[in-house]
């Protein structure tokens, strides 16, 4: 096992991996920003290195300064979390040139799935069901006019090389589709310094299903169950549960398999999830995977008991999964809301400022990701997100019932927060009876606007 790994990522899941490193004896190393001097991860690793100024392009995403942290610090591994460079293969392949561990799958793995119309290919190829599309990336916006009519629409624009909902356009009407090409092109540029788009036939009433899948470099796949990411604003998750409130036994193990297949034919090694659109007829389609560890993983977590940022480093030492398929076992419901601090009433603006007063809600079945704590200055240079609230109970029934007082017991001041939303969104009649699609923020806040 690693006796030091350095954390190249900021935020709740620098702590979450520094509390699965602390458990497991390794030392810590946290790089910081100049805007995070006095983040929560800075002060719980044994050692922190500033690597830049406090815009992610000048710290977080600072390959060279993040690596020379690593080297000077002499970690042996690192691990990346979520976003930021946790799915950058150059990235992979310098701490690869260097002598240093990465905490996830092969450079060689995240190439293929990064690139969506890559992994569109590999998957068919599979015998894995995906969304009919395009074939190949759409260089025009004539070639895309051609692939729309062919079938049909609505469709969406994705950018090839995307993700985290950037570079996507749904498209109603042909006449939408040359400027959505265009907007849809200049922002995965912007994002992810590739313009390039594919297209897929859009799947209204669509349930977005992800499967959690682990392997190790013995050839050993496995799937930890689905989760029901539906609840989403501008494909941006809000609200996740483990397991799907509608997805049978017998489906369950259908689109496991599938995902597990999946996994293997992208010769993937580590953590990932494979995501799914499936649709009102449960039939389900093959959509991205994620070549990383996700934010909603805690959901898994508490279904399953499985430590997934532990096997990640176990994984990543060269260990064998200590389980099999089989040995995998489903217990109770649980919810993650993602508390932001942004203002719903106001076209969800980003709130920055100091945490004033805080208070996190306890008791059995909950736990609360976070960096925050009273007196944290919230900077103005990242995500939104300040925290995940998570509920465990027997069923989703309970589970509903703890999260409302979770979410009643919860106090973030001194910033606007997203929790009066959730607690709209768990309270609502249709989310009470699982009757939501990927649809249903949206048409809630049309809702809204015409009362």
């Amino acid at each position: 096992m690693f006796k030091k790994v350095l954390i190249a990522n900021r935020g709740e899941i620098a702590v979450r991996v520094i509390r699965a490193c602390k458990e497991m004896g390794i030392a810590t190393v946290a790089i910081y920003s100049e805007a995070d001097k006095d983040s929560m991860h800075v002060h719980l690793a044994d050692e922190s290195v500033c690597v830049g100024g406090p815009r992610a392009s000048e710290s977080y995403l600072n390959m060279f300064n993040i690596l020379s942290a690593a080297l000077v610090t002499h970690s042996e591994a690192i691990h990346p979390g979520y976003g930021l460079l946790s799915e950058n293969s150059k990235f992979i392949g310098m701490c690869k040139e260097v002598g240093i561990k990465f905490i996830g799958p092969s450079e060689t793995s995240v190439e293929l799935m990064g690139n969506k119309q890559n992994a569109r290919t590999t998957m068919i190829a599979a015998n894995v069901p995906v969304v009919p599309g395009s074939i190949g990336v759409l260089n025009t916006v004539e070639e895309a006019l051609e692939c729309a009519d062919k079938i049909g629409y609505p469709v969406m624009i994705k950018a090839a090389n995307g993700g985290g909902g950037r570079g996507i356009r749904r498209i109603f009407d042909r006449k939408e589709l040359p400027s959505s090409f265009d907007n849809a092109s200049s922002e995965a540029i912007a994002c992810f310094g590739d313009g390039s788009l594919y297209m897929e036939k859009l799947v209204t009433e669509a349930k977005h299903i992800e499967v959690q899948v682990l392997a190790d470099s013995f050839g050993n796949t496995v799937h930890l169950g689905e989760r029901d990411c539906s609840i989403q604003r501008k494909n941006q998750k809000i609200i996740e549960e483990a397991p799907g409130s509608i997805i049978t036994p017998e489906l369950r193990k259908k689109i496991g398999e599938t995902a597990v297949r999946a996994a293997k034919a992208a010769n993937y090694v580590n953590a990932g999830t494979i995501e799914f659109l499936m649709d009102k007829d449960f039939n389900f389609y093959f959509m991205e995977m994620n070549t990383r560890i996700q934010v909603e993983h805690p959901v898994t977590e508490m279904i399953t008991g499985i430590d997934l940022i532990k096997q990640q480093l176990k994984v990543a030492a060269g260990l064998k999964l200590e389980f099999k398929q089989e040995d995998i076992t489903f217990k109770g419901h649980s919810i993650e809301c993602r508390i932001n601090a942004e203002d719903p009433a106001n076209g969800f603006m980003p709130s920055c400022g100091t945490v004033e007063k805080l208070h996190v809600p306890g008791g059995l079945g909950v736990r609360f990701d976070s960096m925050v704590y009273q007196g944290y200055k919230i900077p103005p240079y990242y995500d939104s997100m300040v925290g995940k609230l998570i509920v465990y109970a027997e069923d989703r029934k309970s589970a509903i019932e703890r999260m409302n007082s979770a979410l009643d017991e919860i106090v973030v001041k001194g910033v606007t927060t997203n929790i009066e939303f959730l607690r709209q969104i768990i309270q609502n009649k249709k989310y009470l009876k699982g009757d939501f699609n990927t649809s249903f923020i949206e048409k809630l806040l049309e809702s809204e606007a015409k009362s």
